[in-house]
């Protein structure tokens, strides 16, 4: 039997990298300890995170007609992802994420689109036969939202599982999260969903927040909140906690997307939904051990080693 590759339609950028003792305060200037340029984008990430992990996977996306773009390319194709749904926007510098990261692993991002914010519902009409194809979508908010709204109708029409990141946070239309098979907010973002900004989110309130998303029309969602682990809520995935792993992190850049990636191929491969959560996690804890967002990603085998020890 063939196996359906997952699709991801998202951002990829080229990460300019900046790690320093302590992030600085409006106004102030702190020396740094590095730069790195890294490959990046929290599509290209979510799309390499499934190449690691060893499962078939196609990107759709759009770089600029610049040194990036062609770079960005190259390592979509070197990590194992299918890039020929990956468009050329001419004149258009590719997307660039500025990221700063302190000694704790936290960071703060400021990303210029780019060509991600040429994507058009056209170009996922154009992609119709590879998206009706895939055995899951997965998507972010990266990009243009009436090519999201679009291709949640076309997952829907399609009857291809959706899996969509709602990051950056924003508000969402009912009618989008109808279409949605997997939520995956982190605790911010599922608040933000929610009206509920600057909320905090714990253990002990995430079951509200998660049933209000299903109630806005999500099929299952699926809250991330750091070192707490995940809470899974859904027609497919029931109620349940799935703890976090105990590692020293060095850069959370890409900690969610690996999480998503890893989720995605876990339920693919038929796992039941806490076995998928605790697969994912692995695939999260392990992602903040390194510097970089796509360097960072582990593979299947790195992945399979680390439950082993946990065991």
């Amino acid at each position: 039997m063939t196996t359906k590759p997952i699709v991801v339609v998202g951002s990829v950028n080229l990460d300019l990298v900046c790690s320093c003792a302590r992030m600085p305060s409006p106004g102030e200037t702190v020396g740094g300890d590095s730069f790195h340029l890294f490959e990046g984008g929290k599509g290209a990430n979510q799309a390499v995170a499934v190449a690691r992990l060893d499962y078939p996977v196609a990107m759709i996306a759009k770089v600029g007609d610049d040194e990036f773009g062609a770079r960005l390319c190259t390592a979509l194709k070197a990590a194992g992802v299918s890039v020929e749904a990956l468009g050329v926007a001419k004149g258009v510098s590719s997307g660039v994420a500025m990221i700063t990261t302190d000694r704790q692993g936290q960071n703060s991002i400021v990303v210029v689109p780019g060509a991600n914010g040429l994507l058009r519902p056209s170009d996922l009409d154009r992609a119709a036969p590879l998206l009706r194809s895939a055995g899951m979508i997965m998507t972010q908010l990266e990009i243009p939202m009436d090519a999201v709204e679009h291709l949640a109708r076309l997952a829907c029409e399609f009857e291809v599982p959706l899996m969509l990141d709602p990051s950056p946070a924003q508000a969402l239309h009912p009618s989008l999260l109808r279409n949605v098979t997997f939520l995956t907010p982190n605790e911010t973002e599922a608040a933000a969903l929610c009206g509920g900004e600057g909320q905090v989110i714990d253990r002990s309130n995430v079951h509200v927040l998660a049933e209000r998303l299903l109630v806005k029309g999500a099929r299952n969602v699926v809250v991330t909140m750091g070192k707490e682990g995940s809470y899974l809520a859904g027609r497919d995935l029931g109620a349940a906690f799935a703890p976090a792993f105990k590692v020293q992190a060095v850069d959370s850049t890409a900690a969610g997307d690996a999480f998503n990636g890893g989720l995605a191929v876990a339920l693919m491969r038929g796992m039941k939904p806490g076995e998928a959560a605790r697969f994912a996690s692995a695939v999260a804890a392990l992602s903040v051990k390194r510097q970089g967002a796509q360097p960072s990603l582990p593979t299947a085998a790195q992945v399979s080693a680390f439950l082993k020890e946990k065991n």
